[in-house]
């Protein structure tokens, strides 16, 4: 049975995903390659600062990490954290589908 425990390593994540703007961040950084503020701004409507506030709680999540070269930090994607978070979801809804199963079985019989 899936405790509501096991889904506390992912809350950040789940809490850092549920902003469209930051769910774009994670799709631009999807690519594996390491992006530097001003390209993950591009066509945005949010200056540089909006985006760093973004990726800084993508950060805290552990989604993103960065590393500073130069006199800019660029920020990869860490799909460790997501991938988590997706095997949780794979847990509960395969646990919603058992019950529901079982419920459809005792309102048949």
């Amino acid at each position: 049975m899936l405790k509501a425990s096991d889904g506390i390593e992912s809350a950040p994540v789940f809490s850092a995903l549920g902003d469209v703007t930051r769910l774009e961040l994670v799709s631009r950084l999807s690519d594996g390659q390491q992006h530097s503020i001003t390209e993950l701004a591009e066509g945005l409507k949010l200056t540089r600062q909006g985006v760093t506030k973004h990726l800084r709680v993508l950060k805290q999540a552990g989604i993103v990490h960065s590393k500073r070269i130069g006199r800019e930090t660029r920020f990869t994607i860490k799909p460790d954290p997501i991938s988590k978070a997706r095997d949780f979801l794979a847990r509960a809804s395969l646990q919603w589908d058992q019950n529901i199963g079982r419920l459809k079985a005792f309102v048949e019989e």
